[in-house]
């Protein structure tokens, strides 16, 4: 440490308010509270604890993945400052007579690849050793790959010293203390210490009555709701000192267990609400607009950039994501943790409209082959046929709409006098009565290879597609092939529409029906940066049936490329 420094947590506040290192102004509120625990008489402030961890964190932990595999875990400032303000403060518990920790409860949330696992891991590894015998910790998450991911963190750390393997062993169920070749050794470093590390994700079954020392949540952004953690956090209750990590980043999932938190963070950091044992230490983005306009921000929610996390790596995703929208709403959740809509439109006005489209019609399609696409959806609503021409580098699309009678009565005074004009202009079929009936569909695409000899080398169809109505189509001598509607599916043709439309080779006529679904189409992204398509927030009565159609087509177009390339030559 450098002098004049008392500890690590003054040096990092000072070069943060210097302008030295930029962080983002919700870090800096936490700054302010800790700095008033500084003064307070109540409170003691004693790095011993913390630099004992730090050291042996430096000490006897090694990385374990490339570039820096087998080489010591030197701790960033940023990072030794978080671990000074977790361990530092100190209270008076009077139910047990002692001076104790402060901070109970930590929600961490950083960019991706800031090492906030790894340092987690660490953490854990050095409270297994440094805390107190017979300390049990869990790892979890909300999936048991993730929470495996700490684990095996923890587990490659203590494999890389040989001094912490002496004196640990590790079988299907977690890490223990103890030597199987020293089981007579009596010291707090054998059989006799019961202490445990183990791994647990949100779906395992029995996760009451443990009785742990140390929690800690990974990836908690995930979690819809707090049914994962809460057992978690009631198995601390015995202890003196709980320690409950919860480490993030922003997420995509909307009213889950992460919007919450953060909304009582924030409340936390701006006196609102009193929580004096939660440490909350978030790396954030002060606006949007400063993620684009200067890069020197970008340390603001990546304390580890240019030591952990390469610029080159972020510069190239920040621009992606000005061309890619599924991209854009990943980066700026996942590395600037500026949440994200999950149902952040799709398309803008200009790339839903082709400039260069010229009218054309199933005249100019005859005898070509053809790619098929269908969303009956639920029988009750709207559904969509559609088919998919190639021709001189460009794609043609036309399709047919179809509707139960009894929906037209539920629309609302506007929407009814569209769909009226779309079923006179004959975009839209009307079924009697409460369902649609799929025959008019098996109809329609009769009536194409009849009328105009077009082919269909693949329909594609998608989850809700009834049973009997397939068969009547193969009956029919068509090719169906089944599109589920989900992650993996769904993203690849969603991102080619959208190139293919920003690029004007998609030419639909303008369709205004068409159109009207592109528009209420919203994206959804993972955490995998898989994307699907939504319906808009807000907006559950809009249909996205033909944008649905049109993906599911381009599905069917990447999966018998070379052939349809071949036969549409």
């Amino acid at each position: 440490m450098n002098a004049p420094w008392s500890s690590w947590l003054h040096e990092y506040m000072h070069k943060c308010r210097s302008g030295e290192i930029l962080v983002g102004q919700e870090l800096m509120q936490m700054f302010d509270i800790l700095d008033e625990l500084l003064h307070d008489p109540d409170i003691r402030f004693d790095p011993e604890d913390a630099n004992k961890r730090i050291k042996f964190i430096e000490e006897k932990c090694r990385h374990f993945e490339a570039p820096y595999a087998g080489k010591p875990f030197k701790l960033e400032l940023f990072q030794k400052a978080f671990v000074t303000a977790l361990h530092a403060f100190k209270m008076f518990e009077e139910e047990i007579s002692k001076w104790v920790r402060l901070f109970q409860d930590v929600l961490f949330l950083v960019g991706r690849k800031n090492g906030k696992t790894p340092l987690i891991g660490g953490l854990n590894l050095a409270e297994f050793f440094c805390g107190p015998e017979g300390i049990k910790i869990l790892c979890s998450s909300n999936d048991y790959e993730q929470a495996a991911l700490m684990f095996d963190a923890i587990n490659a750390m203590r494999e890389e010293s040989p001094s912490l393997e002496k004196v640990t062993r590790k079988n299907l169920t977690g890490i223990y203390f103890g030597n199987p070749k020293r089981r007579t050794k009596k010291s707090k470093f054998s059989y006799r210490n019961k202490g445990h590390i183990k791994k647990i994700s949100a779906k395992t079954g029995a996760k009451e009555g443990r009785n742990i020392a140390v929690g800690a949540a990974d990836e908690v952004h995930e979690m819809k709701d707090n049914s994962g953690v809460m057992p978690i956090r009631q198995s601390l209750s015995t202890q003196d000192e709980p320690l409950y990590y919860e480490l993030t980043t922003e997420g995509f999932t909307n009213d889950g267990y992460l919007d919450g938190r953060m909304v009582e963070a924030r409340q936390v950091l701006n006196r609102e609400l009193h929580r004096p044992r939660w440490l909350v230490w978030i790396y954030t983005q002060d606006s949007e607009q400063e993620v684009w306009q200067d890069e020197r921000t970008w340390v603001k929610s990546n304390p580890g950039l240019g030591t952990i996390k390469k610029w080159s790596f972020l510069r190239t995703m920040v621009e992606e994501s000005k061309t890619n929208k599924a991209t854009r709403i990943f980066v700026l959740a996942k590395d600037f943790n500026i949440k994200q809509n999950n149902a952040a439109a799709w398309l803008t006005a200009d790339e839903i409209t082709n400039q260069d489209d010229v009218p054309f019609d199933l005249e100019k399609m005859r005898g070509r082959i053809a790619i098929g696409g269908v969303d009956l959806s639920k029988s009750g609503d709207l559904a969509c046929a559609r088919a998919l021409f190639l021709m001189g580098g460009k794609k043609y699309t036309v399709s047919q709409y179809f509707i139960p009678e009894s929906k037209l009565s539920q629309l609302s005074k506007e929407d009814l006098e569209k769909y009226k004009s779309w079923i006179r202009e004959g975009r839209m079929t009307v079924s009697d009565g409460n369902e649609n009936d799929f025959r008019l569909v098996t109809q329609w695409f009769v009536k194409l290879v009849k009328s105009y000899g077009i082919r269909f080398l693949k329909i594609g169809y998608d989850k809700w597609s009834a049973i009997y109505w397939v068969k009547e189509m193969e009956d029919a001598g068509f090719d169906m092939v089944r599109v589920a509607q989900d992650w993996a599916p769904m993203s690849e043709p969603m991102k080619l529409v959208e190139a293919d439309l920003r690029s004007n080779l998609i030419y639909y006529n303008n369709d205004n029906l068409d159109k009207f679904c592109l528009e209420n189409t919203a994206i959804t992204v993972n955490s995998k940066m898989e994307q699907m398509p939504i319906k808009v927030q807000g907006k559950d009565d809009r249909k996205i049936d033909g944008a649905v159609t049109l993906i599911i087509c381009y599905r069917a177009y990447i999966d018998n490329r070379s052939d349809f390339v071949r036969l549409s030559a």
